[in-house]
């Protein structure tokens, strides 16, 4: 054991008092000392005994091992694993300090990168707060010391696997099959040779399977581990895909007819009146939590005020999640993606709902844009959801098409706060920003917010 170790494990617990939270989740409390200390599973108001982990120069890190007065804010956990999965960090939360917290983290962002606030607070769009997440990719390992395989997340704060039987969050075809994922494995010739299963569910239509594991593996499968595999998703009614290498090798190999996608619906009118359907593959992009993207379409057309008259621009559009509703309230929609694959799937979204006035284009965009052919008859609206490193390469080719009004809906508060500052520079509005709680029980803040071009 190191000297490190030891001088740590002769550190008694002390006592501290937690003052706030950090953006992170921890609490924050000072030493006698006045030595900062981030404090895992502590909340404000809190007397904990803490034991520290980690001592650094300027701050110190810990985790509480008894709190001596609780919050009124401090709930039980739903999760029987909570604590050591590091799924989840906010699960000893109540729901409305969760959201207070993710209000508050946009609220600093936005005044300590962009030097900006909204006019007006959006309130935020809720759902359950368990049993909403429809995709996750889930670990596999088996443990000699434990003598027993593991399939679930990484423990917090660690980069061990948790050892899990169920998860509340994941949408419970998913959350309630881990121990079935475990056998399954633990059966198999290969067990030691697959390292991840990721899981992925849609919505219950009909003539489309509901669900879809694609098993991740090291060397090739026996007959006997491939026909395992392939009966235990057909017994359940769900496609199977193996990757015996990077993303390109993913293949289904049950059903062996049918079409090699799930599906989900949108409350937006199809060309024959039916509500959108949207086609995606196992490993594409979409939104985790299937409610609160239903909640978010709505408002973010609302936000854009879109009509029969406007010719909408849909950036990082992906498989068409925000492209196709707008298509069914603008004149013309054009969706710009990266993903050349996930252009051809939004094309096909397209097709098969028979929306005719929209387009899919591949384009890089830390490229301008203002230029290319699909751009030269301008946009009076324009909707971006970027990744988490945000859209400030795009965004002076943004400027330049002078929309009207632009909708930006982010997964990172940092990125949006420096983008909005940005774009007030030149010439734009923050009407309206709020807070989406797409990942409950985590600290993930989803946001969207709406620019108008000042007069």
């Amino acid at each position: 054991m190191s000297r490190k170790r030891d001088k740590l494990n002769a550190l008694a617990p002390e006592m501290l008092t937690v003052t706030k939270l950090g953006h992170d989740g921890r609490g924050i409390a000072h030493r006698a000392d006045g030595k900062l200390v981030f404090v895992d599973g502590a909340l404000p108001g809190e007397d904990v005994l803490v034991k520290l982990g980690n001592l650094h120069k300027k701050y110190d890190e810990g985790r509480a091992i008894e709190v001596l007065n609780a919050s009124p804010d401090r709930v039980a956990a739903p999760c029987v694993h909570f604590g050591v999965c590091g799924g989840c960090s906010l699960q000893h939360m109540s729901r409305q300090a969760q959201l207070d917290l993710k209000q508050s983290v946009l609220a600093e962002q936005l005044k300590h990168f962009g030097g900006i606030e909204p006019l007006e607070w959006l309130p935020p769009l809720v759902s359950e707060s368990n049993s909403y997440r429809r995709k996750a990719r889930m670990g596999v390992r088996y443990v000699i010391k434990k003598e027993k395989l593991l399939v679930g997340f990484r423990e917090r704060q660690a980069s061990f696997l948790a050892e899990l039987d169920s998860c509340v969050v994941m949408d419970p075809r998913l959350g309630l099959s881990i121990t079935a994922f475990r056998e399954l494995i633990n059966g198999l010739a290969a067990r030691d040779h697959i390292p991840q299963i990721e899981v992925a569910a849609g919505d219950e239509l009909d003539g489309v399977a509901p669900v879809a594991l694609v098993f991740r593996h090291m060397i090739d499968l026996s007959d006997s581990d491939r026909q395992a595999l392939i009966d235990f998703c057909a017994e359940r009614g769900w496609q199977c895909y193996l990757q015996p290498g990077n993303y390109d090798t993913v293949h289904k190999v049950w059903p062996v007819d049918g079409p090699d996608r799930l599906a989900y619906e949108l409350p937006f009118p199809a060309a024959n009146g039916a509500d959108l359907r949207l086609a995606f593959h196992p490993n594409d992009f979409t939104q985790v939590n299937a409610d609160i993207n239903r909640q978010m379409l709505p408002l973010a057309l609302e936000l854009l005020e879109t009509s029969a008259e406007h010719r909408v621009l849909d950036l990082f559009c992906g498989l068409g999640n925000f492209t196709l509703p707008l298509a069914t309230k603008a004149r013309e929609v054009v969706g710009v993606e990266g993903s050349e694959a996930m252009v051809r799937r939004g094309q096909e979204n397209a097709t098969a709902n028979g929306l005719s006035n929209v387009s899919f284009y591949s384009h890089d965009l830390t490229k301008d844009i203002a230029s290319q052919p699909w751009a030269a008859l301008g946009f009076d609206r324009v909707l971006i959801d970027p990744p988490r490193s945000g859209a400030l390469e795009i965004l002076p080719h943004i400027v330049s098409l002078k929309p009207q009004r632009v909708v930006y809906v982010s997964c990172n508060p940092a990125t949006l706060a420096r983008d909005a500052g940005e774009l007030a520079k030149a010439g734009y509005v923050l009407l309206k920003a709020g807070i989406m709680d797409m990942f409950t029980h985590t600290t993930h803040v989803e946001s969207i917010a709406v620019f108008e071009k000042r007069a």
